[in-house]
């Protein structure tokens, strides 16, 4: 398991995949999939996405990973996870065929996911890639729509050192004549799209260059006001600064889908207004539709208890400027980390003015909370260590007032004992 282990959990290579999709009868040939990618933003926007299709009245599919509670967060059908008995089942009657090729974790959930969807008749199935593109398991899909959130540095030991490498990698679920949307470009990635997205005949549409966003405005309660080009403004429940674009980036894969009669008629019954309707009322339940959790997560008022799932430069740049706004008497942030990030470029940009609380996710993959104090010391950032995260949170809870604010955050593994042990 990638997520626990590190390198030593991904296999790199479809021939795995190939063989599981020949097994179960290629699956993801019976309904119609979404391929979204990319290296922050991909996970809510493919629960984004899921919330409108299922709001248009069809039957969805999702799968998204890691999970935070519960391994079956990461297969949805209309946001009710997979049963527990139909994993155990999948396990017990066909681990005699999957056994001897060594599966990593992730491939075999994936051809789980894909079977799942078949037999429970979905319509349509949002899927996330996992990691990189061009060699993840998800990629022997056929999607009717591609999209790419944005690329920055992360698992650089897999996907290259360069932010071009980086997004020709991820650039590698662009499929022939397909739609893809690029969320964010920078000046080293968007030749990289252009070149592939043109040899492989596919439209492709930069979110940014026609912004759908004009505005957003965050409430206390977590919540965000959009005003939008073609959607009027509504509240989306999903908060944090960050979320902008990937809204941004979904409302212009909607308008995407909209225009591709083609690719998807069910739209074609619905009028501007009754779009627009669809919209407002997706996005503006999120959380509750899909099952999201851990993207700026409100658990408590007083003291404001937030966390978030933001493990990397590229997102900690939207987090810090956010967590730089909060109006607070004193901040508290429980904070830990992966081994294999870029740990001293995220707390280059965290708060000096807080006191902190280091601490671990229980991984093999976890920087020592003691490694981390004494790096962090050298950001001027200053605390004490613990070596399980509800220690932290216990230690943080007892110092705070009720006007005080408590983030937690750093990994999605921070995230995900926190909530599985204090929450």
């Amino acid at each position: 398991m990638f997520e626990k282990q590190g390198a030593s959990g991904y296999k790199e290579g479809l021939y795995n995949t190939i063989e599981l999709d020949k097994h179960f009868g290629h699956p993801h040939q019976y309904y119609k999939t979404i391929h979204i990618a990319g290296t922050n933003g991909k996970g809510s926007c493919s629960h984004m996405m899921a919330a409108f299709l299922q709001t248009c009245g069809l039957k969805v599919g999702l799968y998204t990973s890691p999970h935070l509670k519960d391994f079956r967060e990461r297969i949805r059908i209309n946001g009710e996870p997979i049963s527990e008995k139909y994993v155990v089942d999948f396990v017990e009657n066909e681990r005699y065929f999957f056994e001897p090729l060594h599966p990593s974790f992730f491939e075999v959930t994936t051809a789980l996911a894909l079977k799942y969807f078949k037999d429970m008749n979905v319509d349509i199935a949002v899927i996330e890639v996992g990691l990189g593109g061009r060699l993840d398991c998800t990629n022997i899909i056929n999607p009717v729509l591609s999209v790419i959130t944005n690329i920055s540095y992360d698992h650089t030991q897999f996907l290259g050192s360069t932010l071009r490498e980086i997004a020709g990698e991820k650039a590698g679920i662009i499929k022939e004549n397909t739609p893809v949307v690029i969320g964010e470009w920078l000046t080293d990635t968007r030749p990289v799209f252009d070149e592939i997205a043109q040899m492989k005949n596919a439209p492709i549409i930069y979110a940014e260059d026609d912004s759908e966003v004009l505005d957003a405005q965050p409430s206390n309660d977590g919540s965000v006001y959009y005003t939008t080009r073609h959607y009027g403004g509504f509240w989306v429940d999903l908060g944090g600064l960050y979320q902008k674009r990937n809204v941004n980036t979904v409302l212009c894969a909607i308008r995407t889908l909209a225009k591709s009669k083609s690719i998807f008629p069910s739209l074609l019954g619905f009028d501007t207004d009754k779009l627009v309707h669809i919209v407002q009322t997706a996005l503006g339940s999120v959380l509750t539709t899909t099952g999201l959790q851990g993207r700026w997560q409100k658990i408590c008022s007083a003291p404001l208890i937030i966390c978030d799932t933001g493990h990397n430069v590229g997102g900690w740049r939207y987090i810090s400027k956010q967590l730089n706004s909060i109006e607070c008497e004193n901040m508290h942030i429980v904070i830990g980390f992966v081994g294999d990030k870029d740990v001293d470029g995220i707390l280059d940009l965290m708060p000096t003015n807080a006191q902190y609380y280091f601490t671990k996710p229980d991984s093999k993959r976890a920087l020592s909370e003691m490694a981390l104090k004494t790096l962090a010391e050298r950001h001027g950032l200053i605390g004490k260590s613990y070596d399980m995260v509800d220690k932290a949170f216990d230690a943080a809870k007892k110092m705070a007032s009720k006007n005080d604010f408590i983030y937690v955050g750093g990994s999605s593994y921070i995230v995900a004992d926190f909530l599985n042990k204090c929450v």
